[in-house]
């Protein structure tokens, strides 16, 4: 059985440059302050109802206001939150831009941002400017301006941007990376990741229901479809990285001792989103004359300042079994999740033979794992919307975020990069560093302390 891991074990241990954290905008959160959280949800759709139910569970958790513009999905929140015994919130629904008067008039703690791509940028901007942390769903930010904007907001306000994503938290990928910190597969070398995930019932439907079928989107769709398709229309990249980059971001310490410095995007043909059109619409369909920008399949290849590389897959326009494609090799050895396979040279029973993943799973299972496995279960999407709301109400109450702004931004940033990198002939795309530096000192704190 695997010993736990804490951070303090880990600062002593790991070979990270640097004996001290950096100083970060937060760093007034260092120890938990507060008892009760006062936290505001913008965008209640079937992502925010998702986490709202999970949210109302929490007792020390009020829910003071939401906001949002669609009376339906208003009206299921308000009935959710009923249901949950939670008194019932104010209301903010007035237009577009009324999430301004809720993070002004309101005195909150945090916000949960749950709305299109497109929001997540200007709305936790504007909470910060009000003083107020946020919690928001990926990607944060859609351009390298927004990320830094986001950067910046966070270091000026001294408020938190934590990105919420939940991969990070999966039962398995938190067992590989118990094993990576425990130096099972060696020195790092190569990462894969990816969004393997056909959404073409998300991307077009009847209208009526999210996964009804049809071919409609925007003002005819339902749910995502009225805003995800019109993405792959006008951009063409990886859309959707961070579920992929998040988790072996972990692994390589990104932002903590280690970064990203360039990367190189390739795009397929787009041909999917046309094809299932046609098949279910027909040929004479209008929409079956809209020309998708965005490739089919896109690949992304980054690069490391200590030496690894990172290969992400975007993969949502044709028929495919649902994967995200993770992959982590190391000088000893490596787990391939499609394959359910593990290697450890000189542990594996037989020599260049996989081993299946599950003995290793369970002996490296993370105390995280171990001590919420009753609460986790049933929390949406194997357990991990649990962790990933736990974590975000915990900085609320005083720690340092897990996933911090920094955080944020580079994972998001792979989006308008990989964009960039396409529109150049799959040319070599600087990253930035958002950290200016301080990844060289930061040390690891995924996974790390009780409340992480």
């Amino acid at each position: 059985m695997t010993k736990k891991i804490t951070r303090r074990k880990f600062i002593k241990t790991t070979t990270v440059a640097g004996s001290a954290a950096a100083v970060m905008p937060y760093s007034l959160f260092s120890n938990r302050v507060k008892t009760r959280v006062r936290l505001g949800f913008i965008g209640t759709g079937l992502r925010g109802q998702w986490m709202l139910w999970l949210a109302a569970k929490y007792p020390e958790v009020s829910i003071p206001a939401i906001c949002d513009i669609d009376d339906v999905m208003i009206a299921s929140a308000l009935k959710i939150l009923k249901d949950g015994g939670k008194p019932e919130p104010r209301v903010y629904k007035k237009n577009d831009e009324d999430y301004e008067n809720m993070i002004k008039n309101e005195n909150l703690d945090g916000v949960y941002v749950a709305t299109p791509w497109k929001w997540h940028h200007p709305m936790s901007v504007a909470a910060m400017k009000a003083g107020i942390n946020v919690g928001t769903e990926v990607p944060a930010a859609l351009t390298v301006d927004e990320c830094w904007d986001l950067v910046k907001t966070s270091e000026r306000s001294g408020k938190f941007c934590m990105i919420m994503e939940n991969v990070c938290y999966r039962r398995d990928v938190m067992a590989i990376l118990n094993m990576v910190r425990e130096g099972m597969f060696g020195e790092l070398l190569h990462c894969q990741g990816g969004y393997q995930h056909d959404l073409r019932h998300v991307k077009f439907n009847d209208g009526v229901n999210p996964y009804g079928g049809g071919v409609e989107f925007g003002e005819k769709g339902f749910s995502e479809a009225k805003w995800r398709t019109q993405h792959s229309i006008e951009r063409n990249g990886d859309l959707y990285p961070t579920h992929g980059l998040g988790p072996v971001s972990s692994m390589l310490d990104i932002n903590r001792g280690n970064r990203m410095t360039h990367l190189s995007s390739f795009s397929t043909q787009a041909r999917g989103l046309n094809k299932y059109i046609v098949d279910n619409g027909g040929s004479d369909h209008p929409n079956a004359s809209i020309n998708f920008k965005c490739g089919d399949i896109v690949t992304t290849t980054i690069k490391c300042a200590n030496g690894q590389t990172i290969m992400l897959s975007h993969d949502t326009n044709n028929p495919r079994p649902y994967s995200l494609n993770f992959r982590v090799q190391g000088t000893k050895g490596l787990w391939q999740k499609d394959a359910r396979s593990i290697y450890v040279e000189g542990v594996s029973k037989n020599e260049h033979r996989w081993d299946d993943e599950s003995s290793y799973l369970k002996q490296y299972d993370h105390p995280l794992w171990k001590r919420f496995e009753n609460k986790a279960e049933g929390s949406g999407h194997g357990g991990m919307d649990f962790f990933i709301l736990r974590a975000f109400i915990e900085a609320l109450k005083g720690t340092k975020p897990v996933l911090d702004v920094y955080d944020a931004a580079s994972m998001s940033v792979i989006s308008p990069l990989s964009e960039k990198s396409i529109r150049l002939g799959s040319t070599a795309v600087k990253v930035p560093d958002f950290t200016r530096g301080k990844w060289k000192s930061n040390q690891p704190i995924f996974g790390l302390d009780d409340y992480a």
